[in-house]
């Protein structure tokens, strides 16, 4: 099977992307994830092994006319390779992995490969994987310090709504329902989602809103959508520290499972392709963990329900 070069199926994979959607930021990052990979596999097929960390260096010296079909030894070698390197980190070399698994599935399905290099790659495990996040008492203390009724509304669409910044910040007056407690958003890939939002906040966005019946709901510059970079410095301004909008989604999305313990509720709410995605927000929270130790656990419950242990031990001997 003749794969071809991965100067050849780049720009194909950029057109499949483009046609899929994808925003032109997010499109320059796959991009850019698959010519570094290319890169190396060029120098890893042409280069002396010993230069290798030299020539990664000056990308000016790599070339792209090579084949794209490895085996899944390249790729080990490649993720290993990026992982010695100290401006890799764990969260990184994810992005890089779901990038490269991604353009190896369009290559797949082109026919261009007999099989995928990706399948059984493992992603390194992530140390303090859960993400700081806010309690609901202490995300509402964080909206009522806001002083400024536009940055406080931002604040709290964003925790009634479990939205994306980028989602806020294309948000229309004219995608909100009033009536039925809804606004129709724009998520990644241009998918559109229906995100519930509660009265209180429907309230401050009437107010907010005014007159106005169409255009964006949060004005940035000469009249246009406010900008994510806008958003993320009102976060710097009025929140903790480490506390971003993306965190305060987090939030969002612990809250509404500890609540409902509805999975796929919360994927759907939070637009997220696989529920793979969505586990990684949620916490089991503490109080429920100590109900279930102390009402399961043999030690715990002798010593917080005497009584009952022991009248359980006389029932067992019996």
């Amino acid at each position: 099977m003749e794969a071809g070069f991965f100067s050849e199926w780049l720009g194909r994979y950029r057109h499949y992307l483009r046609m899929r959607n994808y925003s032109p930021r997010t499109i320059q990052s796959y991009e850019q994830v698959v010519r570094h990979f290319a890169y190396y596999v060029w120098l890893r097929r042409t280069a002396d092994p010993e230069k290798l960390m030299v020539y990664w260096e000056d990308f000016s010296r790599a070339r792209l006319d090579t084949g794209v079909d490895v085996n899944p030894v390249m790729i080990t070698d490649y993720l290993t390779f990026l992982s010695s390197r100290k401006t890799y980190k764990p969260k990184t070399i994810h992005r890089i992995i779901s990038t490269m698994s991604s353009f190896y599935r369009f290559l797949y399905s082109q026919g261009v490969i007999s099989s995928n290099p990706m399948s059984g790659v493992e992603r390194p495990k992530i140390k303090d994987q859960e993400l700081r996040y806010l309690k609901h008492s202490q995300v509402l203390r964080l909206i009522d310090s806001i002083a400024d009724p536009r940055d406080r509304l931002i604040v709290r669409t964003i925790y009634a709504t479990g939205v994306r910044v980028s989602e806020l910040c294309a948000m229309n007056i004219e995608d909100i329902d009033f009536e039925d407690e809804t606004i129709r958003v724009r998520g990644k890939g241009g998918k559109i989602r229906i995100v519930f939002v509660d009265r209180e906040t429907l309230e401050d966005m009437s107010r907010f809103i005014g007159n106005r019946i169409a255009g964006p709901l949060f004005l940035g510059q000469q009249g246009h959508h406010i900008s994510p970079r806008s958003v993320q410095h009102i976060f710097r301004q009025y929140a903790p520290a480490g506390i971003t909008p993306h965190k305060i989604r987090h939030s969002y999305a612990s809250e509404l499972y500890r609540r409902s313990k509805n999975l796929r509720v919360v994927q759907e709410n939070l637009g997220h392709t696989s529920i793979k995605t969505t586990e990684i927000y949620l916490h089991t929270d503490l109080d429920e963990r100590k109900r279930v130790y102390q009402e399961f656990f043999p030690l715990a419950e002798e010593n917080n329900h005497p009584a009952e242990a022991q009248k359980k031990k006389e029932q067992e001997r019996e």
